[in-house]
């Protein structure tokens, strides 16, 4: 049995195909962690992860979200929310607020740090997308767009 090519960086690309798409595949694998490798680097300085950021993210564009919500947005469970943004609100970068129409609801907000947090993490995966749409030629952004729509609406 022969072993799988070492890779020396995350974002190397040239695993052996076994289906015509399998290129495609691993560049959206590798591409993801290419894209990702600077904001994880910073979100890890502050003992966090993806997950953290993605709920960063969404709060960030939704001031107020109510915890279902942001579960439904994430399509995440209950269970896998809870304990990345409990951490996220005892490192002060979450802060809760109780909605005043309707008391059993809890809304989602970013504090000064968690704006900041986000927003460099952020940045740092737009930095990556553009240097890579520049090189991909005018059309690539609209293109990758695309291709991205189709693939998300197979949720």
């Amino acid at each position: 049995m022969t072993q799988p090519p070492r890779l020396t960086r995350v974002n190397r690309v040239d695993l052996k195909a076994i289906d015509p798409l399998d290129p495609s595949l691993e560049l959206m694998y590798f591409g993801l962690k290419g894209m990702t490798r600077e904001a994880d680097e910073l979100l890890a300085e502050h003992g966090m992860g993806r997950a953290h950021h993605r709920i960063l993210f969404v709060i960030a564009r939704f001031d107020g979200i109510s915890v279902g919500a942001l579960r439904d947005n994430l399509g995440i469970s209950a269970q896998a929310l809870h304990r990345p943004l409990k951490q996220l609100q005892e490192r002060g970068f979450v802060a809760v607020s109780r909605n005043p129409t309707e008391h059993r609801s809890k809304g989602l907000h970013l504090t000064e740090s968690g704006r900041a947090i986000e927003h460099a993490a952020s940045e740092a995966e737009r930095d990556v997308m553009r240097e890579a749409f520049r090189r991909a030629g005018k059309t690539a952004e609209k293109h990758w767009a695309e291709v991205m729509k189709a693939i998300a609406t197979n949720a």
